[in-house]
């Protein structure tokens, strides 16, 4: 008790003190744990303290305090769940096995280490992920939940219906009470509670303002794609890998670019932002046919993905590629052409497309051959690497808006026109926010009879994202703020002034659950699982 007591009181007098910056912070620490004959406090035990303590100064420390700043600069606060372990249906020469681990991941990768902990419950992953976001002092009131674990579309049925309705019912009971789901329940009824409690999400603290879902382009269809829509998924991840059938038939991927395209064009069509995952390095490929088909992915109108992970190929045990690599029938790039390679991939990518990873996070123990670095990011960087893609752009830390343009780009893709109608610097350097709009040129698919009526002859707004810190909806009175500033709001209405233009009587949102209650601010109402809107001169 005496020491709790002692702990206190050196916080309290920490708190107290002039603190400026993160060294100021690290200076204080030692001097206060010398005082008092303690050990240094974590930023995290100093946080408990100041929770509940709203005033303005401890707003400036707990920005000091907060640990990888970094994980909600793009204004969502990002949470990675795995499925459990599940047969996968490719054969995958890259791809490693081991026991009790999801196809293609590893035990040792962080996300998969947090999923064991957590026995793979969807509740109990989402309460752990934001009870850690919350004690490195951020406020994760907008969740992007990003569900991994390999082929989404091959799981049963059921086992989905009750892993979303867990992630759901994990943020909405956040800091209240456990309200987990069975699985022993009846599919209706899972269905059932599902609707309740991303109604419940609407108006709770902590909204899931998008869902992403992993999957495989051949496993890509039409009833898969209103079945996600139940779910509430706003962005799909699919292993594209690279652009060339025979590699992917030498690498027994199982498909080929046929399936890419059309997965693609079928994503689109819906609503949904599609990110592709690409492996530059594999058997077969050379770096100037990896680059060849970086370029196609933006010159070729059936493909144009929005987000990009990249995944450098890299053998680990367990998989086939090991042993090709012991016999002497692969050899993955060296650190340089790697390099090299990605700084002219990175140099051509289109203002509209977000790089979201440069290598994939697997611990260096586990890689016998292939890229080691971690920071390949930063070093590329370093070495001059020029990149206008989305995330290089974002605001991040700027807290207010200066010499800002509106600037439209359009392109064709899949069978329609997309408008990238952004708000940026003057120079194009920084990026406040932007949206996509999708003009449908061609209705190829019969959404009436498959219950997509309502995106029928209607313009589409994919993504709608304003950048900075995270701000929470209930403090959007923060002044110099780049969140809650009205951009989001200038950005409908010119997106709804585009598709009026093109004769578009219509406009719909694929929006994520949490964010349903903005777009009904601006006369969007839910019909079926998009958010509609009537739109007049």
């Amino acid at each position: 008790m005496k020491k709790n007591t002692q702990k206190k009181q050196a916080i309290a007098e920490l708190l107290a003190s002039k603190i400026n910056t993160r060294k100021d912070l690290m200076k204080m620490k030692r001097k206060i744990a010398k005082k008092y004959g303690i050990g240094i406090f974590s930023n995290s035990e100093i946080l408990v303290e100041m929770h509940c303590n709203a005033s303005p100064r401890y707003a400036f420390l707990r920005k000091i305090l907060r640990k990888r700043a970094v994980r909600t600069m793009s204004g969502i606060a990002p949470v990675a769940v795995l499925t459990k372990p599940y047969h996968c249906p490719g054969k995958c020469a890259y791809c490693p096995t081991e026991k009790n681990v999801p196809q293609s991941y590893l035990s040792n990768e962080p996300a998969v280490m947090r999923a064991i902990r957590c026995n793979y419950n969807p509740y109990v992953q989402a309460q752990d992920r934001l009870r850690a976001l919350v004690a490195n002092g951020h406020e994760p009131t907008k969740i992007e939940l990003i569900v991994i674990g390999g082929t989404w579309s091959y799981l049963p049925k059921k086992y989905k219906y009750w892993y979303v309705l867990n992630l759901f019912a994990g943020a909405n009971g956040f800091k209240k009470i456990n309200n987990q789901y069975p699985i022993n329940l009846s599919i209706k009824k899972l269905k059932e509670l599902l609707i309740i409690e991303q109604k419940r999400n609407e108006k709770t603290k902590y909204k899931i303002i998008g869902l992403t879902l992993e999957t495989r382009p051949d496993y890509i269809n039409e009833k898969e794609l209103l079945e996600m829509r139940e779910f509430g998924c706003t962005r799909v991840e699919i292993g594209v890998q690279c652009l060339d059938d025979e590699i992917l038939k030498l690498n027994k991927r199982g498909h080929g670019v046929a399936e890419i395209a059309k997965a693609t064009a079928l994503l689109k069509q819906f609503g949904f932002k599609v990110t592709y995952h690409l492996m530059p390095g594999l058997p077969g490929a050379t770096p100037a046919k990896d680059f060849k088909m970086f370029k196609t992915l933006f010159s070729d109108k059936r493909f144009q993905p929005d987000q990009i992970k990249f995944y450098p190929t890299v053998v680990t045990r367990g998989s086939l590629l090991y042993r090709w690599w012991k016999q002497g029938k692969y050899k993955p790039y060296s650190d340089k052409i790697l390099r090299n390679l990605i700084i002219k991939c990175k140099n051509i990518v289109p203002e509209y497309v977000r790089i979201i990873r440069l290598i994939r996070d697997i611990p260096g123990e586990s890689i016998i051959a292939g890229n080691l670095i971690t920071n390949l990011r930063q070093v590329m960087k370093d070495e001059g690497a020029r990149c206008r893609c989305i995330r290089c752009r974002e605001a991040r830390e700027r807290v207010s808006i200066t010499n800002c343009r509106l600037h439209i780009t359009n392109y064709f893709a899949s069978g329609g026109e997309e408008y990238f109608i952004a708000f940026e610097s003057k120079d194009g350097k920084i990026l406040y926010g932007f949206c996509r709009l999708r003009l449908p040129v061609c209705n190829a698919l019969d959404k009436r009879k498959l219950g997509f009526s309502v995106i029928q002859e209607a313009a589409l707004i994919r993504e709608l994202h304003v950048y900075g810190e995270l701000v929470s909806v209930a403090k959007n009175k923060k002044k110099n703020k780049i969140q809650h500033s009205g951009l989001g709001k200038k950005l409908l209405v010119e997106a709804e002034k585009i598709a009026f233009k093109n004769s578009y009587k219509k406009i719909v949102v694929i929006s994520g659950v949490g964010v349903r209650d903005y777009y009904r601010k601006f006369g969007y109402r839910l019909n079926g699982t998009y958010m509609v809107k009537a739109i007049k001169a």
